[in-house]
This record gives structure tokens, sequence and C-alpha cells, in this order.
């Protein structure tokens, strides 16, 4: 039986049936939608087990400081915890919205009906995640085997074959651990002769080009879990979609400013089978030792004067 889904609309309980509410210009719209006062206890607004909430709508109007205080009082009930939420204000409240109080987006009172309506939807799709043969979405990454192409928050990021394959896999299996072992069968292939890592390498690169939307977590020993992903790290195109890529590619550069390495680089002492048929892994550790040589004087210059003395000339 499918779950019936509605709309939960939270506000000051007089005013949540008024004929411009949320309430009512979305029943006009043909959407199911459920009210709770402000002090109710959010469980209130699941009659059956059957029910799920597509988006909450916090209508603060004149009161922004008490929307905060109502999300974090939905959020303890489970049914709620993962469930986009819009806060609704008055013109002349705007800058009284906190970026930190937990809400995907805002709505300006007076309502225009279709923005309200759009604007839920926006809420509902970042928020939701799915897979069919053709497309999967995870968080505010969706991956389009078809068209074999990747976005973050609608963002596109551009992947090597390998790396597409490997982000395609581990959003498959998401959830569960999966092995070096595992990856390297599923994704180079049973004949491939390369070590696990390779798949370090890669797993690298996908973290500094997808950024905080992509919550792969190491397990020293066991290989990799996608976790949930991670509040506001996948928000609208050009918002924190793109801080994160931001991020990410910020990330991949940390070891030349001696910030911490990747945790990867430790687990496998060898560079053995970085080559594929991508060719992007192609000379990373002779770029290294370049990098390193020019870098500056080596120990043994720096002890001896004489060498020293003709490098300044």
């Amino acid at each position: 039986m499918a779950r019936r889904s509605f709309i939960a609309i939270v506000g000051h309980g007089p005013d949540l049936e008024r004929e411009e509410g949320a309430a009512s210009v979305l029943r006009s719209l043909g959407a199911d939608v459920r009210t709770l006062d402000l002090w109710d206890d959010p469980p209130r607004l699941f009659h059956d087990d059957e029910s799920k909430a597509r988006a909450i709508v916090v209508e603060a109007l004149d009161r922004p400081d008490l929307a905060a205080a109502a999300l974090r009082a939905l959020r303890r009930e489970p049914r709620l915890e993962e469930v986009g939420a819009l806060v609704a204000v008055s013109v002349a409240q705007i800058a009284r919205i906190e970026p930190s109080s937990g809400f995907d987006d805002f709505l300006l009172v007076p309502y225009v009906p279709a923005e309200l309506y759009a604007r839920v939807r926006l809420v509902e799709w970042r928020r939701s995640e799915f897979a069919t043969e053709e497309r999967v979405k995870v968080g505010a990454i969706v991956i389009d085997r078809a068209a074999h192409d990747v976005s973050v928050g609608g963002m596109h990021v551009p992947l090597t074959a390998k790396e597409f394959a490997l982000l395609s896999y581990v959003c498959e299996r998401r959830g569960k651990v999966v092995s070096r072992t595992e990856l390297l069968r599923r994704v180079w292939g049973s004949q491939y002769e390369g070590g696990a890592r390779t798949v370090d390498i890669h797993v690298r690169r996908l973290r500094a080009k997808l950024g905080a939307a992509l919550p792969l977590v190491t397990l020293r020993g066991a290989g990799y879990r996608l976790e949930s992903p991670l509040p506001g790290s996948g928000g609208p195109e050009g918002g924190d979609a793109s801080r994160a890529l931001q991020r990410g590619g910020a990330e991949a550069h940390g070891d030349e400013r001696g910030e911490p390495r990747d945790e990867d680089e430790d687990e496998d002492g060898d560079d053995e089978g970085d080559e594929d048929e991508d060719g992007d892994d192609e000379g990373e550790g002779e770029e290294a030792a370049r990098g390193e040589r020019g870098s500056g004087p080596s120990a043994h210059d720096a002890a001896t004067p004489g060498r020293e003395r003709r490098i300044t000339r």
C-alpha cells in the first residue's frame, strides 16, 4: 500500500486556517495538508502509520525567533528528522532569519501560490533519494547513467570513466561497507592486476571533486562506507553545492599547505597499480618528486657551504 504524503504547516493555532495562509493556499492547489500548533506535539501530525511528511512550512510571520525553537521540537520526532523545512516570514523580518537555524529555504508572506508550491517541491527534491536503472540520487548528488553525467546541486561535475563507475557503485551500496578488493573487482574487473592503492587514489579524487556532498568515510582495515549526506552539503544551485565543491578543491591541495594528508594515504604504503585506461594516474609520483626537487636545496646541500655558494651565484 502506498504511503500517503502530506505537507505539514506549523504556526500559531488561530492563524493556521486563515484564507491567505499556507494551508489554505496549498489545499487550493490540490496538496494534502496537515496543520500543527507551535506548542503541540509533532506526533499529532501522523494520523496513521502510513503517513509521510513531504515538507514542513513553519509560519513564523513576525516572530522568526520562534521558528528555530519550533524546528528543533519537530526534529525530535523521528519521522520528521530528514524532512525538508521552510520558514515563512513577513518582508520586515527577513533580516532576522538566522542561516544556522536549520531551515532549507524561506518564504515571504503574503504568499504567491505558484512560488509557495514550487519551493515546497524544490526542498522535497533536495532531500529526496532514489535509484532507478537510469538515475541515482543521493543527497545533492545526481548520477545520470544514460548520459554518463554527474551533478551536485544542479552543477555538472566532470569525472573520468573510473571515477564515474566508482561513484555509481558506492552509491548503489549506500550504508554498506565495501572493501577495496570488492571495488577493484566490480569497478576495474577481475582481470585487473593493480593493487588497492588505485582505489585510494580514485577515492581521494572523488572527495576533491564532490566535496562535502560525498559523505564517504574510510574504515581502516575494512574499506569505505557511504553515509547520510551532511546537512547543507548540497543546496540550491550556486549555494551550498558550489561552496562544497570549492571546499573539495581546496582539500585536494591540502598537502601543499602543510595540512594533514588524507588518511587513505597511510592505508597502503606502495603505489602499485596507479595507472588505468583513463590515463589520469600516470606520472603522479614523478610530479610529486619534481615538486620536492624544485622546492629548495636538499638537506645535503644545506650542510655543504660550497654547494650553497654555487647555488646562490
